[in-house]
This record gives C-alpha cells, sequence and structure tokens, in this order.
C-alpha cells in the first residue's frame, strides 16, 4: 500500500468518508506494536492493518459506529476481555489502544479565476484549512508555485476544466474569472455539477445581463444554489475584504448560522 498519509491526503480531497484507525498503545503480547494503521471504509473494506483476528473486527465494527455519528474516539482493548467484557478470544492476551479519527464531508472549493479575488480567496482557503482548486486559463496565473497549499492547480480552459475536477455535492465554486464571458461559461458548466454552493463575482448590472443571456440559452437561472452577486454585504471593497465576505457567506450556509451580529443573539 503506498504511504498511508498520502492515502490519507487523496481520500480527503476526493471527500470520501473513511476512519483511520491508529495503534497508539502495546502492552505484552500484541499482533502489532504501537505505530501500526488501518483505513476502514463503510462499506466494512481496509486497507491496512492494526494485526488482523479478533482485534481488528472489533476496530472495524467500532469505526463503522462512529462513522455513522461523525465523531472520533480512543478504545482500549483487552485482547483477552475487551472494554465491554466481550471475549475477543486471542491466545496473546495483551492490551492495545487504538484511536479512530473519522473524516467525512470534508469542505471542498474551486475557485475559478487566479487573479487579485481569487489569490486573497485561497490564502483564506489555505489558512482555514479547506482544500481548494484554483483554475485559469492563463499560464502566467495558474502556477503551482503561487498556490502551494492548493489541492490542484489547474491551467485549462475554463469550460474544459469541469471534467477533470472532483467536484461533487459537498464541493463550493466559487466564479471570480477575469470577463464576462468566461463567469458566464463557469455558471453555466456549474450548474451541470452536484455542487451546493455556486457563487458568481459581479455587479447587479452585470448578473442581469448574464442571466438574460443564460436565460435564452434554457439554462435554469433560478436554481437555488446560486449565489450572486457573491458575498455577504460586509461593505467590502478590496480584493481581501471580497474574499472575507464570500468565504463568510459559504461557512454561514454550510454551517446554517444566522449571520447576526452575536450580540444580537444575547439579546434575543
Amino acid at each position: 500500500m503506498q504511504d498511508i498519509f498520502l492515502r490519507v491526503s487523496d481520500l480527503r480531497k476526493e471527500g470520501k468518508p473513511f476512519a483511520l484507525a491508529t495503534l497508539v498503545y502495546s502492552d505484552g503480547s500484541t499482533p502489532r506494536n504501537a505505530g501500526a494503521r488501518m483505513l476502514i471504509f463503510p462499506d466494512k473494506s481496509i486497507e491496512g492493518t492494526i494485526g488482523g483476528g479478533a482485534l481488528e473486527q472489533r476496530v472495524i465494527s467500532d469505526a463503522l459506529n462512529l462513522l455513522k455519528e461523525g465523531r472520533s474516539e480512543r478504545f482500549k482493548y483487552d485482547l483477552g476481555i475487551d472494554e465491554k467484557d466481550i471475549p475477543l478470544g486471542m491466545i496473546c492476551g495483551g492490551k492495545v489502544e487504538v484511536l479512530i479519527e473519522i473524516f467525512k464531508n470534508e469542505t471542498k472549493i474551486f475557485i475559478f479565476g487566479a487573479g487579485h479575488v481569487g489569490r486573497k480567496l485561497a490564502e483564506l482557503c489555505g489558512a482555514l484549512n479547506y482544500f481548494y482548486w484554483i483554475i485559469d486559463n492563463r499560464e502566467t496565473f495558474a502556477r503551482e508555485e503561487l498556490f502551494r497549499d492548493a489541492a490542484g492547480v489547474v491551467c485549462s480552459g475554463f469550460s474544459e476544466s469541469f471534467a477533470s475536477l472532483p467536484i461533487d455535492e459537498k464541493s463550493h465554486l466559487i466564479i471570480v474569472t477575469y470577463g464576462h464571458k468566461y463567469d458566464g461559461a463557469c455558471l453555466e458548466a456549474a450548474l451541470k455539477t452536484e455542487a451546493c454552493y455556486i457563487g458568481m463575482i459581479g455587479s447587479k448590472k452585470k448578473v442581469r445581463t448574464l442571466f438574460d443571456a443564460l436565460s435564452k440559452k434554457g439554462v435554469n437561472i433560478k436554481d437555488p444554489r446560486i449565489y450572486t452577486p457573491i458575498g455577504l454585504d460586509l461593505g467590502d471593497n478590496t480584493p481581501e475584504e471580497i474574499s472575507v465576505s464570500i468565504i463568510s457567506e459559504i461557512i454561514k450556509i454550510k454551517s446554517g448560522g444566522s449571520g447576526r451580529h452575536c450580540r444580537e443573539l444575547l439579546q434575543g
């Protein structure tokens, strides 16, 4: 199996749910030593091993339960009698502790446009540990050295790029290209994906113009996933402020927050 941490990184970028079981402590005779790791998937399949036998089956069972609950937990197992007083029946008879970490529903951001706003959005996504992709059709802008913490940097035609991007129902698409025709092309292509959020930058006049053009082509401009003009009304102006308003909107939608001042919540 490839390096397990690279595998974890790939799975997170793909947004696939899984559990990572790590043997963090072992005492006495045990199948494997501390540091052994195993991946568990919702279909009960695994990659790697923490020792096999009854212990591994119990860890898989506990991991599947945690995947349903969406939380991580550390377990202690006695290889003779486990913490639930259920015999594991392993002859070695040692004791182990296993940390089961759950990964699911990762936030994925796709930024179409690597200009001033796109770069600031990338910096903010990096600070928030969001997986993000940057897409631009200009070689001087879509350069990996400019976005070292990106999950992917794609230099391609905007419309053509959608075919290679891992966009799913947990994906948030941000359209901030350098031209109205590219914004419109991205919006049209975005609506054919399963993305949960499609935001496009632009003035009210630009939005109306693009909507009129797309509507004539039969595009559903009333799709509730569309947020344009993009972002919360924070009185934004600079690329940095615009980026904050966009990410704030995504967080608000993702978390179900009200967007109100916290002091107003205190006042009821």
